[in-house]
């Protein structure tokens, strides 16, 4: 069995994934018109499980899709936060948090299981005996599990998704209150502390805060998963003879050896912000035994050495479930693609490199564009909807979402917004190609530049959006609360996708992928996914800029200087004079004026560095869109290379080479099945 322990399952909404896993869409579909209501209604009343802040948390909920698909034995273990990732509300140019009260109206696709609920303890201290060590006097918070199904696609398997909660346990903090009158009301207000570690979901995406409520969750989820593990082991057989496993005196001498054979971590990020440091204090108040365990196996480390097995370091290329990703959200664009190759590449998704035959074929890419275009008509009468802003269908759809961060670079996507400006506004005659640019993501509630680059980008669209001599050529528009739900629109409707971190700083990326799979091209540096997609697309069907991690390297031992490019490209002197003196903020000159310092004086990401490379690959951009068919038949490549990166790729090469499992295609009987 595999266990999958995370602190984030972004899960997005269930009901349509589950239609589309049991394959009961049209049966769906047609029972509700029969009682005269609307699918797409209902669907729309559902919340989103917005258990987690970006990539990571949307990788585990991939995998799980992935893990049943592929038939394996698998868990998701995580926290039941009753707060997930925050509403994000635009109010006045600036980002507003709201709690996401997610279970208000209860959660349908949840049971309680009571019965597997877990001590966890923390606090207390250590007393060595000479018959060995015991953590005493601790504190007890009780974790109760709720069950979430996971279907895989059309094979009747269902896996488990099991989420702890945190409960007080009936007589907690009661025995110190005998003899105090008003200790017995305390005592039961008291209990929302030790609830409290399941409340909410930490917001930051990509950076380490190290906290205390933190620690207790992280130790909240793997103490309860580990004894949920344990008990499950002892009640199986497993082909051997004693009923349930009841003598583990040996179990100490094979502790570590276990450990080893069962256990792997993945890092996610290069970032050294985001890596986790504890305070040894904190660390020793919270789980003193645990510290002098971790004491001993550091000192073992420090003698033998074992850690220094190079078959245990493994990278793994990420992926997208094409479940949820194709199927679900663009049944137009796989209805298309099974028209030519037939359903098989939903399970395997390598198969649609047999679209590179059809690259030259004017009925696909007719019916290729044909869906972009329902798409892009679909999601702008949403945004008109929602935001009261008239949007030009046959613009380019240039969208950049994802967690707003320095490193990810959306400051230089709003330099190129105010350079495009500045020349329709140099040359009105011209014949721009249109564009609407739209930006989405969440900022960390306490991460103050990352809030400041929404409000920049917010004052861009007042100025340009506004500007009568720009008309319809160039609109900025910021989409708020951009969630699973949201990127389940937008992406499908995209014709250009922004993925431009700086070189070596992005580990890998998921939303690239879910842009090329979804007949978007990409503009992009060389880093993470990326390098691969230019791989498996073909390079020049990426609009590949900028440094490479050798030329950033490079620049480092130089010494990167802001000043000199500033001097030297004067585009790049006008916008950055644009924002620091006031164009688009005229109620209050220096609103941006902590930016412009960064990018000037103390830029880790090196903006400006591939700030005239970047313009020049968007002027290409900008021509090829103006040739519709030379467009889409890079599109069609794009599509056809998307094979590796599907989760199920890699769920099938974590399974080969790390946990020992052969993944399979087959099928389980349906539950109705008369054999």
């Amino acid at each position: 069995r595999v266990y999958y322990i995370s602190l984030e399952f972004y899960m997005g909404r269930t009901l349509q994934n589950t239609m589309v896993n049991l394959a009961l869409e049209n049966a769906c579909d047609e029972a509700m018109y029969q009682m005269g209501l609307d699918m797409e209604e209902l669907e729309d009343m559902e919340e989103d499980a917005g258990l987690g802040n970006g990539g990571l948390g949307r990788l585990a909920a991939c995998f799980l899709d992935s893990m049943a698909s592929l038939g394996l034995a698998a868990y998701g273990y995580g926290i039941r936060y009753e707060f997930g990732i925050f509403n994000q509300k635009i109010v006045n140019g600036w980002q507003v948090e709201e709690a996401d009260d997610w279970l208000r109206y209860g959660n349908p696709w949840e049971k309680a299981r009571p019965e597997y609920m877990r001590p966890v303890h923390f606090y207390g201290r250590t007393e060595h005996n000479p018959d060995g060590v015991k953590w005493v006097d601790t504190q007890v918070v009780l974790a109760l599990p709720y069950d979430t199904p996971v279907p895989g696609y059309r094979n009747n398997i269902v896996n488990t998704m099991r989420l702890w909660s945190a409960k007080a346990p009936c007589e907690f903090n009661l025995k110190d209150c005998t003899f105090n009158i008003g200790g017995y009301i305390q005592a039961v207000l008291d209990r929302n502390l030790a609830e409290n570690i399941s409340r909410v979901l930490y917001p930051n995406d990509n950076f380490f805060e190290g906290k205390e409520l933190r620690l207790k969750q992280e130790y909240f989820v793997v103490s309860a998963t580990l004894q949920d593990i344990i008990r499950r082991f002892k009640v199986s057989k497993f082909g051997s003879r004693e009923i349930a496993r009841t003598d583990f005196s040996k179990l100490p001498d094979k502790a570590w050896d276990i450990c080893v054979r069962t256990c792997a971590y993945t890092n996610h990020t290069v970032l050294p912000e985001a890596l986790e440091r504890w305070p040894v204090d904190l660390f020793a108040h919270l789980l003193p035994r645990h510290l002098e365990i971790v004491y001993e196996i550091n000192r073992r480390h420090l003698e033998d050495f074992y850690e220094m097995e190079p078959h245990k370091f493994q990278n793994k290329t990420n992926g997208i479930t094409p479940r949820r990703w194709l199927v679900m959200c663009n049944p137009g664009l796989a209805e298309v693609i099974a028209e030519r190759i037939g359903e098989d590449f939903i399970r395997d998704l390598d198969q649609l490199k047999r679209l590179r035959d059809f690259a030259n074929d004017d009925a696909l890419i007719r019916d290729i564009a044909k869906v972009k275009q329902e798409n892009k008509l679909k999601f702008a009468v949403h945004l008109e909807e929602h935001y009261k802003v008239k949007i030009n269908p046959n613009s380019m759809f240039d969208v950049q979402v994802k967690r707003i961060h320095e490193y990810k670079r959306q400051l230089l996507n709003c330099l190129h917004i105010i350079t495009y400006y500045n020349r329709i506004k140099r040359e009105p005659n011209k014949q721009w190609t249109p564009r609407t640019v739209m930006i989405g993501g969440k900022a960390a509630p306490g991460y103050h530049t990352a809030k400041m680059i929404i409000r920049l980008i917010t004052a861009i669209g007042e100025v340009v959006n506004h500007d009568p001599v720009i008309g319809d050529r160039l609109k900025v528009i910021f989409l708020e609360n951009y969630r699973v739900t949201l990127a389940e629109k937008a992406i499908p409707a995209s014709d250009l996708s922004e993925q431009i971190s700086t070189a070596g700083t992005e580990a890998s990326g998921t939303g690239n992928m879910k842009f090329m799979l979804n007949g978007a091209l990409t503009i992009g540096t060389m880093d993470g996914a990326n390098v691969e997609m230019a791989e498996e697309a073909g390079e020049d069907n990426l609009f590949i800029f900028g440094m490479r991690v050798d030329d950033v390297d490079a620049l480092d031992k130089k010494g990167y200087h802001a000043e000199e490019y500033y001097n030297r490209l004067p585009e790049l002197k006008q916008a950055i004079d644009q924002i620091a003196g006031g164009f688009f903020s005229p109620k209050q000159a220096d609103m941006f004026k902590e930016i412009v310092n960064m990018l000037m004086h103390h830029d880790r990401f090196k903006v400006f560095a591939d700030y005239e490379d970047y313009i020049k690959c968007q002027d290409k951009v900008n021509a090829l869109y103006k040739n519709p068919k030379e467009w889409t038949r890079k599109v069609i490549y794009n599509i056809a290379g998307c094979g590796k990166f599907s989760s199920d790729r890699t769920i099938a090469q974590y399974a080969r080479e790390i946990w020992g499992m052969e993944p399979t295609l087959e099928k389980l009987p349906a539950p109705d099945d008369k054999q």
